[in-house]
């Protein structure tokens, strides 16, 4: 790369300084801008992370020329709202999971990356990780032959205040959109189409969200992925993937994996450890800019496709329930 590739940051949360942080290690990326909604809390990131121009708005980060791409950090009902406003101003988008509150909304924001001919991707940490890329390889190799079943576990038990945006329905809080994207995502990369059948279970809390659940997905040729997610529930986030001649176990998968197993007649034959460089949003940012210095509108690994259909599936999932969203609409077929 002849020069670095400049970053503006919309807004300041936990995961925007997690972002910041992992920016800082790479040469070719520089954070020139931030904005938030209060100019104070902007210039307190911006001199946390020595950060040159502190906006308090966000339409004065997507109008300044110097930004090549912004990374989106609000929560998931403003995702399709924030990226129009940066798309429409020829800015690439890196924007949060989950990727928007629905599929109608993703698909909307897919047709502007598209019409705008701007670069957009969902920061999906799980794809760019490189124990995966190598679990992705094996897979390739045929190493346990036809994959037939994928089982994941996003579970977590938090304790959070009243209003917390992690279990509030008007900010589309809940343990699907927060944690069962991951799951869901996972067995997405693995299988490479769209289930023709899903079912979900939840328990909806007193907030009004849903504060764990399962999915049950089934593919055309028979596969099933069997998830769990929960925000209120601890367990052990490993991941399975099952095929006809082995199995493939990830340790951890979904607090950034670095070690998996390759699993044959029972016995454990072969073993990966890949450890991780900073807190792994690096790999995100570095394969954004990849795509930037090559040209390409989209990441192979992580397509705006199947960023749709993710939603899309999740839509699914959560329609018996009667799980609605602020941002939902006649369009979205789901109030």
């Amino acid at each position: 790369m002849n020069r670095k590739i400049k970053w503006g940051i919309l807004s300041t949360g936990h995961i925007s300084k997690k972002f910041a942080d992992a920016l800082a290690i790479l040469p070719n990326a520089e954070l020139a801008a931030v904005a938030s909604r209060d100019i104070s809390t902007a210039n307190n990131f911006a001199a946390r992370y020595n950060v040159n121009r502190a906006y308090g708005t966000y339409e004065e980060l997507a109008d300044d020329p110097d930004i090549d791409v912004i990374y989106i950090g609000t929560p998931h009902t403003f995702h399709l709202e924030n990226s129009t406003m940066c798309m429409r101003r020829g800015k690439a988008v890196l924007c949060e999971k989950a990727f928007t509150i629905n599929g109608y909304e993703a698909r909307e924001m897919v047709r502007i990356a598209r019409e705008e001919n701007v670069f957009l991707m969902e920061a999906m940490i799980t794809r760019h990780v490189p124990l995966i890329k190598k679990v992705l390889g094996w897979i390739a190799e045929g190493r346990i032959g036809e994959v037939r079943m994928v089982k994941a576990s996003r579970c977590a038990h938090g304790v959070f205040p009243p209003g917390a945006r992690q279990l509030n329905p008007k900010l589309g809080g809940g343990s699907l959109l927060d944690v069962g994207i991951y799951v869901i995502s996972f067995a997405s990369m693995i299988f490479q189409k769209a289930p023709v059948s899903v079912t979900g279970l939840s328990h909806i809390g007193d907030w009004g969200s849903d504060e764990q659940g399962v999915a049950i997905l089934k593919y055309h040729n028979g596969e099933i992925a069997d998830l769990s997610f929960a925000l209120s529930t601890a367990a052990v986030n490993e991941a399975y993937i099952l095929g006809t001649k082995g199995y493939i176990k990830i340790d951890d998968v979904f607090a950034v994996p670095t070690r998996a197993s390759l699993w044959i007649n029972k016995s454990e034959s072969e073993v990966i450890e890949e450890p991780i460089i900073g807190n792994a949003l690096n790999y995100e940012a570095e394969e954004v800019m990849r795509c930037l210095v090559l040209g390409l509108k989209e990441s192979p690994f992580m397509p705006l496709e199947e960023s749709v259909q993710i939603m899309e599936i999740m839509d699914q999932i959560r329609r018996p329930w009667g799980l609605v969203y602020s941002n939902d609409t006649i369009e979205s077929d789901l109030t």
